[in-house]
């Protein structure tokens, strides 16, 4: 047994965890509010290797889009969203996006993951057009695109139930869904920070629907705000139910919350210790999910190759052009390379895996570092011009 667990108040819940027992609300309350960061991870690295059976840490090779950020919603935590009368306002055209997938394609990506605001006169043709460009472009690249509020709006566009905008999309080229827009589920947390945005059923609702037309899913939590402890247990609590009905979600992406450049006074955001127990809690309570994600951009490569060892399997991916977290005040890089990836990921005492947008493993490296690609005119051109325009 772990020197950690042998002395700790979390004994119980390790030995829970060892016999294979499902954890309550009250014991993942417990955890949050344990001071014992060391027994934390001790149990969430034990839960991390039974369900993964493995010492793997996975990335992907991808690359992030958003087409606009003009949003008909003002979420008070949201530094992306613009009006058309704001002069740092953007909207990308079909063929924009598709010369940005050309060239990311040279770098040898396999996910585009795309998102945006909900835009207010956009066509619904507008985004089965660009999913089926994307497609025509490469078959094989994966697409990845929209949160649970944009299909709402864009089923609201379209004139057609949730299930029928799903099928069409699906029918363009979607082949998953991102997890971004969960927030916290609480009612009264949500009204705080997102009023207007979708309630938590209908959040929920667009990701079962979508799992029941055998699509996969992500899923995610925005930590460090205006919400309490027993407030993230109860958002966990809707994502595990959500995941014994269906069992559509491949992984799960808690999000630390960035309070530089937005409205939300926030007196203590999310510090290290912060971030390490939520993976931690996370990983113990979502013995459903098969998967969890450090994420970087969020958390800084450093404090996401620490999370390797408190339940995390994966540091996501290379992305190449981030707005979101970094509009909000991030000061993380805006692309990492994938040999940035594999370093880190040996460094923290992993074998690297490149992974495909469901988690599969695409090749794992057991041996030394590729070269560094850093000859490559094209490689470096690429680059160059994303770092530019982020």
């Amino acid at each position: 047994m772990n020197f950690f667990i042998q002395r700790s108040e979390l004994r119980d819940i390790y030995d829970k965890v060892v016999a294979g027992e499902r954890i309550s609300e009250a014991d993942a309350l417990r955890l949050f509010e344990s001071k014992d960061l060391n027994a934390l991870g001790a149990i969430a690295d034990f839960a991390r290797q039974k369900k993964t059976g493995n010492n793997h840490a996975s990335y992907i090779v991808n690359r992030y889009i958003n087409y606009s950020n003009y949003c008909i919603l003002s979420c008070q935590f949201c530094s992306f969203a613009k009006k058309k009368r704001d002069a740092d306002g953007f909207q990308l055209s079909v063929e924009e996006i598709v010369g940005k997938a050309r060239e990311a394609l040279k770098l040898g990506i396999t996910e585009l993951h795309i998102v945006g605001g909900l835009h207010p006169s956009l066509p619904f043709s507008y985004y089965t057009d660009m999913l089926k460009a994307l497609k025509n472009l490469d078959a094989r690249l994966q697409l990845k695109c929209f949160t649970a509020i944009e299909i709402l709006h864009l089923a609201w566009l379209a004139k057609k139930s949730v299930e029928q905008t799903l099928i069409e999309l699906k029918d363009a080229g979607l082949e998953s869904l991102t997890g971004g827009g969960a927030e916290i589920f609480r009612k009264e947390v949500r009204s705080q920070i997102a009023k207007g945005k979708e309630s938590a059923e209908e959040y929920l609702d667009v990701h079962r629907t979508w799992h029941k037309l055998g699509g996969r899913s992500t899923c995610t939590m925005l930590y460090g705000h205006v919400e309490s402890l027993a407030d993230r247990v109860d958002h966990l609590r809707q994502l595990r139910a959500l995941q014994d009905e269906t069992h559509g979600f491949v992984g799960f992406v808690p999000l630390a919350y960035h309070p530089e450049d937005n409205d939300i006074p926030v007196k203590n955001p999310p510090t290290g210790f912060d971030s390490l127990r939520t993976i931690a809690v996370s990983r113990i309570y979502l013995d459903n999910f098969p998967h969890l994600t450090a994420y970087w951009v969020g958390l800084g490569t450093k404090l996401a190759q620490v999370a390797l060892s408190y339940g995390a399997d994966d540091l996501h991916g290379t992305i190449i052009e981030e707005h979101i977290f970094h509009m909000a005040g991030a000061t993380s890089p805006q692309l990492q390379t994938e040999a940035d990836m594999i370093k880190a990921i040996r460094e923290a005492g992993r074998t690297p895996v490149q992974r495909n947008t469901f988690y599969e493993p695409i090749k794992i490296l057991a041996d030394a570092l590729p070269a560094e690609p850093a000859e490559n005119p094209a490689h470096s051109k690429v680059l160059e011009d994303n770092l530019a325009t982020a």
